[in-house]
């Protein structure tokens, strides 16, 4: 049987507030494989975000995890900073819920492909964005060389969402982690975008693990 991508187990996330530890998660157990998406469900403030934020060390400072989170045999709850910082954005990807936040407003879409290639590869300029270039066009925006030199401001919902999708499959994660990645979307561009994610599964035969408070999203996309 394939091993799986994450191994999540026995995993709790607490936040201190005014002298008192409160709890988001209690004693999670779930394991996402290779070309599979697992879905996380529940309504807003039931600790799905935080959760999955805390798998790669993205929670605030008032907060703390325990257990086990396996990534390829990796626990990233005792991994040195470096080894979390190696892991983050290569191994595992973040699809936020609003692009808008996530993509930075000083930088082109180009420029932030670029950076995350470059961080991780040793690529030379004109070769990442050739790759970044690619990346656009793998999720289907139109005439990609274009967006490549735009803000994210200059972009439709529907384009920054595949630009930011874009700047996470830039170094062909094993996991991706979507967290309600078509919430802030109309009902078609929903579709398009779950439709993409769905293809790009099985190209890539990348985990999903989707944050989701939508059981229509749920029985379209999760095997769990």
């Amino acid at each position: 049987m394939t091993e799986p991508v994450l191994k999540v187990s026995n995993y709790n996330v607490d936040f201190w507030v005014d002298g008192v530890w409160y709890p988001a998660a209690i004693d999670m157990n779930y394991e996402v494989y290779p070309g599979k998406t697992l879905a996380i469900v529940g309504e807003s403030g039931s600790g799905k975000s935080s959760s999955s934020m805390g798998l790669m060390g993205l929670l605030a400072s008032n907060a703390r995890t325990s257990g086990t989170v396996e990534v390829k045999g990796v626990d990233m709850l005792t991994a040195s900073a470096s080894t979390v910082r190696k892991y983050r954005g290569k191994e595992v990807a973040y699809i936020f819920q609003e692009p808008m936040t996530a993509l930075n407003p000083v930088y082109t879409i180009g420029f932030q492909i670029v950076e995350t290639l470059r961080n991780h590869f040793p690529m030379g300029p004109a070769a990442a964005k050739e790759r970044a270039i690619e990346l656009l066009t793998m999720v289907d925006i139109p005439n990609p060389a274009a967006p490549f030199d735009k803000y994210p401001h200059q972009l439709s919902g529907g384009q920054k969402q595949r630009a930011m999708i874009a700047v996470a499959l830039a170094c062909d994660p094993a996991l991706l982690i979507a967290d309600e990645p078509t919430t802030a979307l109309d009902v078609t561009v929903q579709a398009e975008i779950l439709d993409l994610m769905r293809d790009l599964r099985h190209k890539l035969n990348s985990g999903i693990l989707l944050i989701t408070h939508d059981m229509g999203v749920v029985a379209d996309m999760a095997d769990e």
